[in-house]
């Protein structure tokens, strides 16, 4: 029941409008460990609405993600802003972890994970060059 439900949550705004943006991006550990996942975010500029979920290489299921924050900063005149924005991990209706992206331009520079009870923090570096699509996610 919670797969269907989750599949028409997403599914919804994409029958209810067509300006759905899919991104797909493929992180791995930086610590050395083979901890390896997808981070999909979906777009709707028209409704202003924003979803993402994450799906590690060892599950078949994805953990849908809460917008929590986007905070912007020049570092310097002319250049990109800096972006760095924070979802929050939500699995049985509880918040247990979070994820923060900080990225400058199309370049993603950090993603960091932190464990809600544990509170250890996990970096994880962008590998743009896995293959990956909507349909079949990051090809590892």
């Amino acid at each position: 029941m919670k797969k269907l439900w989750m599949l028409l949550l997403l599914a919804f705004p994409l029958i209810a409008h067509s300006e759905v943006k899919t991104e797909i991006n493929c992180f791995k550990a930086r610590e050395g460990k083979d901890i390896k996942f997808e981070f999909r975010t979906y777009y709707d500029p028209a409704a202003k609405w924003s979803g993402a979920a994450i799906k590690y290489s060892t599950s078949k299921e994805s953990i849908p993600l809460a917008h929590k924050s986007t905070e912007h900063e020049e570092l310097s005149n002319g250049r990109p802003y800096q972006y760095t924005t924070t979802w929050v991990e939500v699995i049985g209706g509880a918040v247990t972890g979070e994820y923060v992206m900080v990225s400058q331009g199309g370049r993603i520079d950090d993603m960091f994970y932190t464990n809600a009870k544990s509170k250890k923090r996990y970096g994880f570096e962008h590998d743009p060059l896995v293959e990956s699509s909507p349909e079949t996610g990051c090809q590892w």
